[in-house]
């Protein structure tokens, strides 16, 4: 199979014309999964348990931004597990559970807005993979994003500045509706930063801008906005086989973009991840967690983090480009020594997914940050230009 993004693949198994269905009206707010100065999907709890190597637990409180001075506009991955093609507009523990994973805590930075959207469903992907595919509108997701979009900017945002958000699924809309409503148009301006994540970004070979964008350039510092992010994670010790959904892209001198959220510099850094302390995924399936410390003491947070057993760098090989995931366990210290995350079939790891699942989650911290301090930067910019 060559590669492919989730949205690619679910969406493009069966496309008869586009049904005749009636739009989404954004007005109203049960047609969006999170919105400020709401108790919502995203108005949820983010304290961690900090694992030290030691074996020592931390907690760490957290808490939202009601004064956040920008915004965050997220579209979430495939995670409908409707029995059609294209989810319904209501929302079930799928989505409501990913923005609790994905989304949530970047309203310490911003205020955050998620659209429910009529995206192609985990249904009509597993259908494609089975060999009987179910019918998909491929424009019905995209239109839904482009009209939440146009309502957030008509209604919400009054000059703010904002950061897109997207994984999987998300990303591949994202991607679309900057490339047709945001590239190169006055709205630019306004743009902060793209977080493309778990998907593969076109760029030319040894060049930052030109691929799937023709104004907006791969980040390289925190202090840099306007600019997007994007890679697909791997584990150093299982790379993209040949038929690899992640890190390739069709076309000659065009390669996946890899940019490192933990150095975006270049080079290596240490990954700052927030990870399912039951070791749940954003499809809800969970894996049989392991001990996060040997003896076992319980853990009272949904997430842990667990600084310095991750560091990340972007590789580019015959095998793909993509951000290559190195786990530092130690046998002789009490903490666990690997992480969960990959996908599975049969008790045997699909190599083909890479960590997927936990694309967004390895990098949180390195995230949150990067979305603080561009924030920063495009108020001083703002200033600057006053």
């Amino acid at each position: 199979m060559k590669a492919h993004t989730i949205f690619l693949l679910a969406a493009t198994i069966a496309s008869p014309a586009a049904a005749q269905t009636a739009k989404n009206d954004y007005g109203d707010g049960k047609n969006w999964l999170c919105r400020p100065g709401r108790a919502d999907a995203c108005a949820v709890d983010q304290s961690t348990t900090i694992v030290s190597a030691n074996g020592t637990l931390t907690r760490e409180d957290w808490k939202a931004n009601p004064n956040a001075p920008i915004d965050c506009f997220y579209v979430y991955p495939t995670v409908s597990t409707d029995t059609g093609g294209n989810s319904d507009m209501t929302a079930g523990p799928e989505e409501n559970g990913v923005v609790r994973a994905q989304l949530a805590r970047f309203a310490s930075q911003c205020r955050v807005f998620a659209p429910l959207y009529r995206q192609a469903t985990l249904t009509a992907l597993r259908a494609a993979t089975t060999g009987s595919p179910i019918a998909v509108d491929r424009a019905l997701g995209y239109n839904d994003v482009l009209d939440a979009w146009n309502h957030y900017l008509q209604h919400d945002n009054n000059g703010r500045g904002v950061v897109l958000i997207g994984h999987s699924q998300g990303s591949g809309v994202l991607t679309q509706l900057m490339r047709n409503e945001i590239d190169g148009k006055p709205v630019q301006s306004k743009l902060i930063s793209a977080l493309l994540l778990g998907t593969s970004l076109a760029v030319p070979k040894g060049k930052d801008v030109g691929g799937a964008f023709q104004h907006i350039p791969l980040c390289h510092s925190a202090s840099q906005v306007g600019c997007a992010i994007a890679y697909a994670s791997f584990r150093s010790t299982i790379p993209p086989p040949a038929n690899s959904r992640f890190g390739r892209v069709q076309g000659e001198n065009v390669q996946a973009a890899c940019v490192n959220p933990a150095a975006l510099g270049g080079g290596s850094g240490e990954l700052h991840a927030y990870l399912s302390a039951a070791g749940r995924s954003i499809v809800g399936s969970a894996a049989e967690p392991r001990p996060w410390v040997t003896p076992a003491k319980p853990i009272e947070t949904p997430f842990v983090s667990v600084p310095g057993l991750l560091t990340a760098q972007c590789v580019a090989n015959d095998k793909g480009s993509y951000l290559e995931v190195t786990v530092h366990g130690n046998p002789a210290d009490p903490r666990v020594d690997d992480i969960a995350g990959d996908v599975m079939a049969n008790g045997e790891v699909n190599p083909s997914w890479g960590l997927h699942l936990i694309d967004v989650n390895l990098a949180m911290g390195n995230l949150v940050d990067i979305v603080r301090e561009q924030g920063k930067a495009f108020a001083a910019a703002g200033k600057k230009s006053q």
